[in-house]
């Protein structure tokens, strides 16, 4: 691959941050404040991440407001306060321009500007990156915090450049209004962000066809707004929620059962199945311990949640197409939405079963499956990322000896605690594969491994070390824990982008720690009070 001419000399740094979502934002805040000149590179045009490019219609964090924020700063818990229990993507973004004019953050990113190469230099110690500006820059550390879900995914069907309508992308939504008054839309992809377009759409199209060719579970969210009162005693006790969060599994507040599913009569279990229901959110995730390991408990909270579908949605037809079956409940991302279900019973918005009827093509005036074609004015493409690795990969990135990280992962990634890996010295990822990742409160996770990360850099320093690179051994005992733990859970069972299913060729299996966040702290905090023994460090050459 070609890096582009070069417009100057390089910019030397101490730190190269690549990102400016929430993880990007603190890598940059965390390393400015310790007194390196860091520098943070991002695609977009401003801070927000994946909230600077999902702006498309019904876009909302299905994680509580008071999880999916910072905890690193009381100033900022205290003077933000959110107005809804789960944010919508507008208040997501203002809160991340909140912070970032907070800690005047903008002044240490290059915006608009994409990471082309990072390449490892063995005699100088250092990283030098390439962007697709001409720039070089050079740092001994690199980190990059492109988060799990930031390179959109076109769907693999023939004829998509042909259509000659408006074509629309959920992970790269116009900044302007969309209107779709009288309008045909069709919609492609009924994951989470798929759920949220429809159950706003299809209230405000002409005509709405989904074409659903895998159908997902969800769950009411019952999102309300967040009272004065609560607001003010939520603000009084962060620090004992930030506390709770980072001892819990989910890297956040929802609380986890240690209870199995089968330590209840069947009456006991159906009312604590329905409250859940009536509560909302992930609450049905907190009702039982063994959902994700205990096939039999799986399967009976699945018949609960496909017999209410087929309460709700007034079209026999159309309900048993929505029901899930052949893969566990919550082996997919488990989704939350707002009436989703209730908008299929609506006259303008029909469900295009692609299970019994699939798409063929994509042709000028719309899309053509097996029985016909169906003429539309617009089509929304909800189709996912390619996740957890993609960002890494897109990048041309070379590490000790001018070795490709895609080539390392051509089998699947592989890291140590999804932070760091062998062959790519002082190179560093924030919630990157092999860590928690999507299975946990990002933004916990983020601020977890960013302090792992400075506090080894500390430690370098403070040593006369120049650079750190985990060793082989150590690489593999971690992905040997990862994938022990993954063998026992049923989100393997299920084709998604968890496992890397969703992009032909990528090679599948579930390579995320699905031991919870606490454990994934725990060994974080185990690999530095051991003196850092999984690494093997190269000191600083003496200045003559």
């Amino acid at each position: 691959m070609s890096n582009p001419q070069t417009t100057s000399q390089p910019t030397r740094l101490d730190v190269i941050v690549v990102g400016a979502g929430f993880g990007g934002m603190y890598a940059v805040y965390k390393f400015r404040e310790m007194g390196y000149d860091v520098t943070g590179i991002e695609a977009g045009g401003d801070v927000g991440g994946v909230w600077y490019w999902n702006r498309y219609p019904g876009a909302r964090c299905d994680l509580m407001s008071v999880d999916y924020s910072y905890g690193f700063s009381d100033e900022i818990q205290q003077e933000w306060s959110w107005s809804e229990q789960f944010a919508a993507q507008p208040e997501i973004l203002a809160y991340a321009n909140f912070v970032a004019d907070r800690l005047d953050l903008r002044k240490s990113f290059r915006f608009n500007t994409r990471v082309t190469s990072a390449i490892w230099d063995e005699a100088g110690k250092l990283w030098r990156a390439t962007t697709d500006r001409g720039e070089v820059i050079e740092a001994p550390f690199c980190v990059m915090s492109t988060g799990p879900l930031s390179i959109p995914k076109d769907p693999d069907i023939p004829g998509l450049d042909r259509f000659k309508g408006q074509l629309l992308r959920a992970q790269k939504w116009p900044h302007e209004p969309v209107d779709f008054a009288g309008k045909r839309v069709g919609i492609i992809g009924t994951g989470s962000t798929g759920i949220q377009i429809v159950q706003e759409v299809g209230r405000k199209a002409g005509e709405l066809f989904v074409f659903q060719r895998t159908p997902s579970w969800t769950l009411p969210m019952r999102n309300h707004d967040l009272e004065p009162d609560y607001i003010a005693e939520m603000k009084k006790h962060y620090p004992a929620m930030r506390e709770a969060m980072r001892m819990n599994p989910t890297g956040g507040t929802r609380p986890v059962s240690t209870r199995p599913f089968f330590s209840l009569p069947p009456s006991q279990r159906q009312d604590v199945m329905e409250h859940a229901w009536q509560d909302g959110g992930h609450t049905f995730l907190a009702c039982f311990s063994d959902l994700l390991s205990n096939q039999e408990a799986n399967d009976q909270v699945a018949d609960f949640v496909r017999a209410k579908i087929g309460q709700i949605v007034e079209d026999p037809k159309a309900a048993e197409a929505l029901k899930p079956r052949g893969y566990p409940i919550f082996a997919r991302r488990p989704c939350l939405d707002t009436e989703y279900y209730e908008t299929y019973n609506l006259p303008n918005v029909h469900l295009m079963d692609c299970l019994t009827d699939p798409i063929v093509e994509i042709t000028e005036t719309g899309i053509r499956t097996e029985v016909g074609e169906t003429e539309l004015d617009m089509l929304i493409l909800a189709t996912g990322y390619d996740a957890l690795t993609g960002a890494l990969l897109a990048i041309d990135l070379r590490g000790r000896d001018g070795r490709l990280l895609r080539d390392k992962w051509a089998s699947g990634p592989r890291s140590f605690l999804g932070m760091m890996v062998e062959g790519f010295p002082n190179l560093f990822a924030t919630s990157g594969p092999n860590g928690p990742a999507a299975l946990a409160n990002l933004i916990t996770i983020a601020e977890n491994d960013v302090d792992w990360v400075a506090n080894l850099i500390e430690h370098m320093k403070a040593e006369g070390l120049a650079s750190a690179e985990v060793t082989k051994a150590a690489e593999d005992r971690w992905m040997n824990l990862v994938l022990a733990l993954a063998e026992r859970s049923l989100v393997r069972k299920a084709k998604t982008w968890w496992v890397g299913s969703n992009v032909k060729g990528k090679p599948e299996g579930l390579t995320m720690f699905v031991g919870g966040f606490n454990k994934y702290r725990e060994h974080c905090e185990a690999a530095a009070a051991s003196g850092y023994a999984d690494l093997s460090f190269e000191k600083a050459l003496e200045k003559v």
